[in-house]
């Protein structure tokens, strides 16, 4: 069937539309080339392209992954797609009798998958399509569609603004010929406020002052201003007061007074009406006489926060292999004891809901695993769970750090960040060593749980945010909030549903499985065979103390492997405690079992002995942590809890 016959009756009306933006056979640009780049990064595709369908062929402004410029029209997928009124989609484009004929699916380039929205004008014609190709097949989602029409009118609106262009240099020419020819004036001044009010690119016209002398309908409606309230605006009261936006407007109202214009500045705005948030790229340029300017106008506010979300998404990602890259306490809740039955029990009941939980323990009890399996077992388990170690971030950053800044809040603020919140969104955030973060935050962060939203340092624009808290630490928060040391409004906020983890020492019936485990992960991971557990070292392993708790069994085992030479795990310490006249030959009258204060003694004086060894050092492998088996940070809490000198350790 030839391409005549298969078109509408209104296709005239659209080739004639078409014709209207002067765009085919135009040399390249790098807007649209920019957003077929930003389509192809998004939906990780390697071809996306901006089509437009001609007569008799298919012509493609901006063709990324693509040599080729342009192809016929009757076996054209961009022509078909342009009689869709929603995304058109092909799957698998060697099954679809619609694409069987293609040339870009039957010759070299061996295309699969295609999805296209059209480019469609404010009148209801589709001008052509912003299409994504892959040489593989796969689904389009609903999300996807959504986006990839969010893309398509972008397209669509760097046309318009070069018909507006356009539009806009036949006005200046109108208002030229009015002041060298005054006949005809009431025609001529009937042309140019039809080409003002109607133009589909906002306009506006404002003094040095920026007090808005008048404004075009599409300025109006983007600006949230009504007609009546256009002479009593100043364009400046529409920036917030940020640092980075209050800077890009100094810069422009300096271009301005200089007497030159200013071309493609992005300005943050916020709606009159509202007070919402928006994004327009302008054009400005002073009037001959000097006494005013003209500015024309796009709203790219959803581009920018299409822009926005793939910062987040890819923060979030480097956040996210970060956390896969570390290694986590250990695999799985592991035991059978009645004090983990209660834990696994806890866990079941509380992941379902959004409630807070607060989870409480000795250092090395697996508290970060607890928050991981309330995580994996809640609905958020698709979203992000991000770890923010209390007692690691300076007191300074705190506040960044959680809630993110802008440009130039601070010195150093080289760009946005998103915080932890901000990261979290959706997810969970497992707040560790809560009792670490200093007073004076604490108002803020009970504000943000209460509130459910945050401003960034530096910011003065709230955003919404949906986290679940998981707090974990190794102190009693009871006490702290009677020393006046944490808020006890925050406490009640975090402490919902409290699980408490005993210590290993105190479910020592768990120790056998967990030390098979470690073996067998140990060995894994190092890639030679697990030695085997006799029964006296795990006699051994379970009459042990192990401050340290889990953590502390997990080191020693890891230790034990590495040392390992036959097929049989020893443990050094067990050799030495052998050897040792003193365990050899105990006191008759030692006692069995030791007192809450005696064990702080015996672990405030292992911890000075440590420092002492390590001159005070805690970090790094010749540091106090690498000689007890700890996490620094957990070292540097012992420390402040115990009353002990870092750098006085004697």
């Amino acid at each position: 069937m030839s391409v005549d016959a298969m078109l509408p009756p209104d296709e005239p009306e659209r080739l004639a539309a078409l014709q209207r933006y002067e765009i085919l056979d135009t040399p390249p640009d790098g807007a649209f080339n920019h957003l077929t780049a930003v389509a192809a990064a998004l939906f990780r595709v390697p071809i996306a392209v901006v089509s437009l369908v001609d007569h008799d062929r298919i012509w493609f402004k901006s063709h990324y992954g693509l040599e080729v410029c342009e192809t016929g029209r009757e076996p054209g997928l961009c022509a078909s797609a342009i009689f869709s009124p929603d995304v058109y989609h092909i799957r698998d484009a060697l099954t679809d009798a619609r694409a069987l004929a293609n040339p870009l699916v039957t010759k070299e380039v061996g295309l699969r998958f295609y999805a296209a929205a059209p480019l469609r004008t404010h009148d209801g014609f589709n001008l052509g399509t912003l299409c994504i190709m892959d040489r593989k097949a796969r689904k389009l989602s609903v999300l996807e569609a959504g986006m990839l029409t969010k893309l398509a009118a972008l397209v669509m609106d760097q046309m318009e603004l070069r018909l507006a262009a356009r539009k806009v240099a036949e006005l200046e020419k109108v208002e030229r010929s009015m002041r060298e020819e005054h006949e005809g004036l009431g025609k001529s001044e009937e042309h140019l406020r039809d080409l003002f009010d109607e133009a589909p690119i906002a306009y506006v016209e404002e003094r040095l002052d920026t007090r808005l002398i008048r404004a075009n309908r599409a300025a109006m409606r983007i600006l949230g201003i009504k007609p009546e309230e256009v002479a009593e605006t100043l364009g400046k009261s529409l920036v917030p007061d940020t640092v980075g936006a209050q800077s890009r407007l100094h810069e422009a109202l300096t271009s301005i007074e200089r007497g030159t214009g200013t071309s493609g500045v992005v300005l943050e705005l916020r709606r009159k009406d509202n007070g919402n948030p928006i994004w327009v790229q302008f054009w400005s340029k002073p009037a001959p006489e000097g006494k005013y300017t003209r500015s024309m106008f796009v709203d790219i506010t959803e581009r920018v926060l299409l822009e926005q979300e793939k910062a987040r998404l890819e923060a979030q990602n480097i956040y996210l292999q970060e956390e896969i890259r570390s290694e986590h306490n250990f695999g799985d809740i592991i035991g059978g004891s009645s004090a983990m039955r209660k834990v696994t029990q806890q866990i079941q009941l509380v992941a379902p809901t959004s409630a807070a939980v607060l989870v409480t323990g000795e250092s090395g009890t697996g508290k970060e695993l607890v928050a991981r399996a309330i995580h994996d077992h809640s609905p958020r388990k698709g979203r992000p769970l991000i770890k923010v170690n209390c007692s690691a971030v300076p007191d300074s950053l705190f506040e960044s750090e959680l809630f993110g800044h802008v440009k130039g809040a601070f010195t150093g603020a080289l760009e946005d960040k998103l915080g932890r919140f901000e990261l979290a969104d959706g997810g969970t955030l497992f707040l560790d060593e809560i009792s670490e973060i200093p007073f004076a935050m604490q108002a803020k962060l009970l504000r943000v749980l209460q509130e459910q939203e945050l401003e960034r340092v530096g910011d003065t624009r709230s955003r919404k945010i949906n986290v679940r808290i998981v707090a974990a630490t190794n102190r009693d928060l009871k006490q702290e909030v009677d020393a006046g040391r944490f808020r006890q409004d925050l406490y009640h906020r975090l402490s919902v549903f409290p699980i408490e983890l005993q210590p290993l020492r105190e479910h020592r019936d768990d120790i056998p499985p967990l030390a098979a485990h470690f073996v067998k992960q140990t060995a894994r991971r190092m890639n030679r065979p697990a030695p085997r557990v006799t029964q006296a070292t795990m006699s051994q392993l379970t009459s042990k103390e192990w401050p340290g708790n889990v953590r502390e069994l997990q080191n020693a085992i890891e230790r034990a492997v590495i040392l390992a030479q036959g097929s049989f795990l020893q443990f050094d310490w067990v050799h030495a405690a052998n050897t040792s006249p003193a365990v050899l030959a105990p006191a008759a009258d030692a006692p069995a079992v030791l007192t809450s204060d005696e064990l702080k003694r015996r672990e405030r004086e292992n911890l000075r002995v440590a420092l002492a060894q390590t001159g005070g050092k805690v970090f790094g492998p010749t540091g106090a942590a690498a000689l007890l088996g700890m996490k620094p940070t957990t070292v540097i809490s012992r420390i402040k809890a115990l009353g002990l000198e870092r750098n006085k350790p004697t």
